[in-house]
């Protein structure tokens, strides 16, 4: 399988080391792409032996069968589409950026066409087979609280135009409260998760959210709440942060790695 990845964060890295280390099968990095060349996807690039460009085509041209986007919701609009165009399947991280829908009526008309896989993992929750059944059968209520430590919703535009000090706090603070159709786009790189409930299940419009700071925790937590003909779900999620980046759980990270396994295999369990 070859592999191209779309960013040079985190996630990028834990592909490069698990594919390196012979975890990841017969997968093979064909190209790392990032927005420029001092991206940090060059960097990566020369520690791991693997080609790097700013230029999509130049990645088009290494032949991927799958590009992983671990880089933003710019990323996803600027480039997602034309990687499915080719033929080449899209393992998209930053599934905020589908809160748009005409992007997102784009992507799966070119996925419909050449018959490339657009698959968005559950990233940092679960229980989507769930919610999925619940909606064949007729939901009611989806309603998902993301909470995580201060210091996760930093250097956020919308965070800031609040005026919360994030050193200060005393207790838990909402920053936002309402549909994830509004929520989502205030941020792009903290509630992707809100987004992947409501594509799976309810729509961003009937799918609400809640965004919390709270200084106590150490942990990225997270509530989801599921309510219909076939009864009621709840879950709760303690992700432990990722040590480089606050604002991605760890789980996140490790639902890419598994996404891949499941587009190279033949058989799947669960979502």
């Amino acid at each position: 399988m070859r592999v191209g990845l779309l960013g040079g964060g985190v996630i990028a890295r834990l592909f490069l080391e698990h594919i390196r280390d012979g975890r990841m099968g017969d997968a093979q990095v064909v190209g790392i792409m990032g927005r420029s060349d001092a991206s940090r996807g060059a960097a990566l690039g020369r520690e791991f032996g693997v080609p790097y460009s700013a230029s999509r085509d130049t990645l088009i041209a290494a032949r991927p069968d799958v590009v992983v986007e671990a880089a933003s919701h710019a990323a996803v609009r600027e480039h997602a589409e034309a990687f499915l165009e080719n033929g080449i399947a899209v393992i998209l991280l930053s599934g905020g950026a589908l809160h748009d829908d005409a992007l997102r009526e784009r992507l799966e008309k070119a996925a419909k066409k050449s018959r490339a896989l657009l698959y968005v993992p559950s990233g940092g929750i679960g229980g989507l087979d769930a919610l999925k059944a619940v909606c064949a059968a007729g939901v009611e209520e989806v309603t998902i609280a993301v909470t995580k430590p201060a210091r996760a919703w930093k250097e956020i535009e919308y965070v800031e135009r609040l005026g919360i000090d994030l050193d200060h706090l005393t207790g838990p603070v909402t920053l936002f409260e309402g549909t994830a159709r509004e929520g989502v786009p205030h941020f792009p790189a903290n509630v992707n998760i809100a987004a992947v409930l409501s594509l799976a299940g309810a729509g961003f419009d009937r799918t609400r959210l809640k965004v919390v700071a709270d200084p106590a925790l150490k942990f990225n937590t997270h509530y989801i709440h599921i309510k219909g003909a076939t009864g009621t779900v709840d879950l709760k999620f303690e992700s432990i942060p990722s040590p480089v980046n606050p604002k991605t759980a760890m789980i996140a990270c490790y639902s890419a790695l598994a996404a891949l396994r499941e587009f190279a295999s033949p058989v799947r369990y669960g979502t």
